[in-house]
């Protein structure tokens, strides 16, 4: 019996999936108000006590990498690595603006999530047969000048509960050799990195 747990904070939404053969058994969709590391154990712990699962039962971790909030997706990531690593369990990462995408029917998705500024990190995916497949990858962008550069009819789309489905049965999942290098992905530099730079300055 194949268990698959699904972890993403990248957004203001937590996102929580247990599969088990194939088939979401249980999931959390759930906006917080930065207070992601607060609710992600007790909203692991039920769902896991809801189907009888332990964490060491669990073959495969797959978690949101991003982009989004850099302290959302921190801990995510963090919580994912802990498993991985205390379990031995394998590890698989898809990016967040990917699980956004699931969310929508549309042939032509542009996920986002919002930057600030008129800013946003988006991707572009077209989705053919429940599959996803990138149009275009990860990235930052003013949200006005992008949106004019497309001539499809498309479903620009912040959130949703994800379709884990399509994100199973899509060519999007990446596994991690080692949890150890686990890495988010920002697309762009923290506050912390921009001020050291400019000291070195």
């Amino acid at each position: 019996m194949s268990k698959i747990l699904v972890i993403d904070t990248a957004t203001k939404n937590i996102y929580l999936s247990l599969v088990i053969d194939g088939v979401e058994k249980q999931s959390v969709f759930q906006e917080g108000i930065n207070n992601h590391s607060v609710t992600i154990i007790p909203f692991l712990d039920e769902m896991l006590k809801k189907e009888s699962v332990e964490l060491k039962e669990i073959d495969e971790i797959i978690i949101g990498i991003g982009p989004g909030s850099y302290t959302g997706v921190r801990i995510g990531v963090t919580v994912a690595k802990m498993i991985g690593y205390m379990n031995a369990t394998k590890v698989k990462t898809i990016s967040s603006l990917a699980l956004i995408a699931s969310a929508s029917e549309k042939e032509f998705v542009i996920p986002y999530v919002d930057a600030r500024r008129g800013n946003a990190f988006l991707a572009a995916f077209r989705q053919v047969n429940g599959k996803l497949e990138y149009i275009e990858f990860d990235m930052m962008r003013n949200v006005e000048e992008y949106l004019r550069t497309w001539k499809f009819d498309y479903d620009f789309i912040s959130e949703g509960h994800p379709k884990i489905q399509k994100i199973l049965n899509s060519d999007l999942l990446e596994t991690v050799d080692n949890v150890n290098d686990l890495q988010p992905n920002y697309l762009r530099i923290t506050e912390a990195e921009r001020n050291k730079n400019e000291d070195k300055n």
